[in-house]
């Protein structure tokens, strides 16, 4: 039985692998896992179109030795022209070969500021597809990138409209610029973990994220999101593995 993101007991040391081919993939887990992470974030549309066969994922799967996987399947990079409806079923897909945890963006179906969709029909079939990642045993996480600044009533309305939608996951990402934007996100933290019933995976872009990337977690947040090095394939946002490893270590997490 594949393991869950749900009900974890503590946060997951999720690596983040954006890559191009499935060897660096294997690679990339492989070194994460010696390293101590506790998931693999396996982000599907950094992946060459060839790469992408049955055969190649067995061998993503089995290097990360029953850890959890999270897949995304974001509009650009080695996805772009593609439609939401064909990105949605590369994602479907991944349940088959192994994936745990989708990540459905708040304006699938329907590109949107924000990222979240307001159109009913658009709406309607985010539900419906998460209805079917349910039925065959997954489990969804909505997310929202909006990489700026969002006071805590917008962040607190949009979670909650990730939570109604069938979101098993909640994920927004905004921005912090400031000292002051940092302290308010981290704020939001409390405020999200006291208003939600699903996990969330709050986090900031922007000159100040590093605080809340790093210590979101001691404040609700679900996972931390981390690369094991920084390379030309990675970049700067999301910690270092070994220094997240030492900041649980310290929140004593």
């Amino acid at each position: 039985m594949k393991k869950s993101f749900l009900n974890a007991g503590e946060p997951f040391i999720t690596e983040m692998v954006q890559v191009p081919t499935a060897n660096r993939a294997v690679y990339s887990i492989q070194n994460a896992i010696a390293d101590g992470a506790t998931a693999i974030g396996l982000q599907l549309g950094h992946l060459h179109q060839e790469d992408r066969t049955e055969a190649n994922y067995a061998r993503i799967v089995a290097a990360c030795e029953g850890r959890p996987i999270y897949l995304t399947n974001y509009r650009d990079k080695c996805n772009a022209g593609k439609t939401d409806e064909e990105l949605m079923q590369e994602l479907l897909a991944g349940l088959s070969w192994g994936a745990t945890l989708l990540d459905v963006m708040g304006d699938t179906f329907d590109p949107a500021p924000e990222e979240l969709t307001t159109d009913e029909n658009a709406i309607k079939k985010q539900m419906e597809f998460i209805d079917e990642v349910h039925k065959r045993g997954g489990e969804v996480l909505m997310s929202s990138h909006i990489k700026k600044f969002r006071p805590a009533e917008r962040v607190l309305e949009m979670a909650l409209e990730h939570q109604r939608r069938g979101a098993d996951v909640v994920k927004i990402v905004t921005g912090a610029d400031t000292q002051e934007e940092e302290l308010a996100n981290l704020e939001i933290c409390n405020l999200l973990k006291k208003e939600l019933k699903v996990p969330f995976l709050f986090l900031s872009s922007g000159k100040y994220n590093y605080l809340h990337r790093t210590v979101g977690p001691a404040l609700g947040v679900c996972m931390w999101l981390c690369f094991r090095e920084y390379n030309e394939t990675t970049y700067g946002g999301p910690p270092l593995l070994s220094n997240v490893l030492k900041i649980k270590q310290g929140l004593k997490l």
